[in-house]
């Protein structure tokens, strides 16, 4: 592949490992510790994430513990739970924490499911402005004649390849988080 078009490659893969990322933090009434990575916790002053300051285990499949390696960090980690958009109320016993997954209602599944399609749409957008880009950007090397006709159309159909490699990926992203959203 041509160094031009590596650049966009690489935008297009960032957009597919933040969509994936996003699609970790949507609890699916499993419990799950990426539910977890957006909340920061604040240790000493200084904004941190709870991974960095706990013990983190699924003793159950709807249990998640975490366990501070010091004491006084229980009601830290507490009140930087209650006050994220996690939506479990966090219960602790001085030493340990606990959140205990509810349920998903089918209701609730189904918002899920259209949050998570939404994500994913979000994404093919991304990579489609990405592909906008690449051809804004080999329009502009046709035009400065730096290379042959012939060599762009090339370029423009390695760009096409890519993007409709990358919304594959994204769909099956979706459906797989979709799918396991859906099981109960």
């Amino acid at each position: 592949m041509d160094e031009r078009l590596q650049q966009y490659e690489d935008k297009m893969k960032k957009s597919f490992a933040n969509l994936e990322s996003e699609l970790m933090t949507i609890r699916a009434g499993r419990a799950n510790p990426h539910v977890l990575d957006r909340v920061r916790v604040n240790y000493y002053g200084t904004p941190t994430p709870i991974q960095q300051v706990a013990n983190i285990t699924i003793p159950e499949a709807r249990m998640m513990q975490i366990q501070p390696w010091e004491a006084n960090m229980v009601k830290e980690i507490e009140k930087a739970i209650l006050a994220s958009d996690v939506g479990i109320t966090p219960t602790n016993d001085g030493k340990l924490i606990r959140l205990v997954f509810p349920e998903l209602t089918e209701e609730r599944r189904k918002d899920l499911v259209k949050d998570v399609r939404k994500k994913g749409e979000n994404a093919k957008v991304a990579v489609r402005n990405i592909r906008r880009d690449a051809n804004d950007a080999l329009k502009k090397l046709s035009k400065s004649s730096e290379i042959s006709e012939d060599q762009i159309k090339d370029m423009e159909e390695s760009v096409q390849k890519m993007t409709d490699k990358f919304v594959k990926e994204i769909d099956k992203a979706v459906e797989v988080k979709a799918k396991e959203i859906l099981t109960v």
